[in-house]
């Protein structure tokens, strides 16, 4: 059945969401990022200390494919 759709103003879409006005089967956005991380980059609390002396992250992927996004 067809979709009555009103007036409608978009202001702004941001680069990571979907805009869809009516009628729509399946919706599938799809995202991939690589993120390139030294020892202790993530780590979240109180009181953390770290001593990385000579802490090296290497960025080199000679395949460029990790996982692809289907």
């Amino acid at each position: 059945m067809p979709a009555q759709v009103g007036a409608v103003k978009v202001i702004t879409v941001s680069s990571s969401s979907i805009l869809n006005i009516g009628d729509v089967y399946s919706m599938c956005p799809e995202s991939s990022a690589k993120t390139y991380a030294g020892g202790g980059s993530f780590n979240t609390g109180d009181g953390i200390r770290i001593k990385l002396a000579d802490s090296n992250t290497y960025v080199y992927d000679k395949d460029h494919i990790d996982q692809p996004v289907d």
